[in-house]
C-alpha cells in the first residue's frame, strides 16, 4: 500500500482498522473470574511453571515455538532482501506474505477438526515453516520468495492451531491465567531475538545465507526435540491422561449446571 498509494493512504487505512477493532471490542461480554480464583501472587507464578515443566507435551510445543522463532523469523533484514533482489517494490509483499498464508491456513483449517495427533501438527507446521524459510533463502526468483513467505506463514499457523488445540485441551481451568503467562512468552520473545539472530547473522555471513542457514538450523532443531520429547509427538486427544481428565471435569460441571 505505501509503495503504490503512498504513506497517507496507509496510515487512514491503518486508522480505520482501528476503528472496526475498536468498535467490535465494546461488544464483548465481560468475563468475570471464577469465585474461587487465587488472587495473582509470585507462588501462583511459580506453580503454573511448574506444571509446565512436569508436562512433556506443554514443555514441546513451548519449546518448539521458541527454536522456530529463534532461527527462522528473519523479518528485520527482509529490507536487504529486497535491496539483494533488485525488487524493493517487494518489500511489502514480503511482511505480508506470512499473514496472507496463516489467513489461506485458517480458511481452509475444517479438516484438522478430524485430527487427533496435534503434537503433529505442532511439529510439521514448525518443520515447514523452517523449511518454506530457507527456501525463501535460497530462491533468487521475488515471486517464489513471496510463495515460500507465504508458505512459512501457513506452516506456523498449523503449528499454532496444534498448539493452542492442545492447551485447550490439557490445561486445568485454574492454571489457564498463568500458563497463558508462559503462551506470551514463548511467542513473544522468541521473534524478538530471532531478530536479533537475524540482524547479527547478516552481518558477518550476507542476507541470504543468514535466512536459508536459519531455516535449516530451525528444522533441525525441531527434529531433535521431537526426539527428545517423544510424548508430545504421540499425543493423541481421546488417550492423552491431562486430555480424558479435563474432558470429564468439564462433562461433571456441564451435568451439575444442568
Amino acid at each position: 500500500m505505501v509503495a503504490y498509494a503512498g504513506h497517507a493512504t496507509a496510515y487512514a487505512v491503518t486508522v480505520g482498522a482501528f476503528a472496526v477493532s475498536v468498535l467490535l471490542c465494546t461488544r464483548l461480554t465481560a468475563a468475570p473470574p471464577a469465585l474461587d480464583a487465587d488472587k495473582p501472587s509470585l507462588r501462583g507464578i511459580a506453580e503454573g511453571a511448574r506444571y509446565a515443566w512436569s508436562r512433556p507435551v506443554l514443555l514441546g510445543t513451548y519449546a518448539i515455538d521458541l527454536v522456530a522463532m529463534f532461527f527462522a523469523f528473519p523479518n528485520t533484514i527482509f529490507p536487504f532482501l529486497a535491496d539483494d533482489l533488485d525488487a524493493e517494490w517487494s518489500l511489502g509483499l514480503m511482511y505480508a506474505a506470512g499473514s496472507a498464508g496463516s489467513v489461506a491456513l485458517s480458511l481452509t483449517s475444517g479438516w484438522t477438526s478430524r485430527v487427533r495427533r496435534h503434537g503433529l501438527l505442532v511439529v510439521f507446521g514448525a518443520a515447514g515453516w523452517g523449511l518454506a524459510i530457507a527456501a525463501a533463502g535460497w530462491f533468487s526468483n521475488v515471486w517464489l520468495v513471496l510463495l515460500c513467505l507465504a508458505l512459512a506463514g501457513a506452516g506456523d499457523m498449523l503449528s499454532g492451531l496444534g498448539r493452542s488445540t492442545i492447551w485447550n485441551q490439557t490445561i486445568p481451568d485454574e492454571l489457564r491465567g498463568r500458563l497463558a503467562g508462559i503462551e506470551v512468552l514463548s511467542y513473544s520473545v522468541g521473534p524478538q531475538l530471532g531478530q536479533v539472530r537475524a540482524g547479527a547473522m547478516a552481518g558477518w555471513t550476507g542476507t541470504r545465507p543468514a535466512i536459508w542457514s536459519g531455516g535449516l538450523v530451525c528444522v533441525a532443531g525441531v527434529g531433535l526435540l521431537a526426539a527428545a520429547l517423544p510424548k508430545l509427538v504421540t499425543y493423541n486427544a481421546d488417550t492423552d491422561e491431562d486430555a480424558v481428565k479435563r474432558r470429564a471435569q468439564r462433562k461433571r460441571r456441564e451435568e451439575t449446571a444442568g
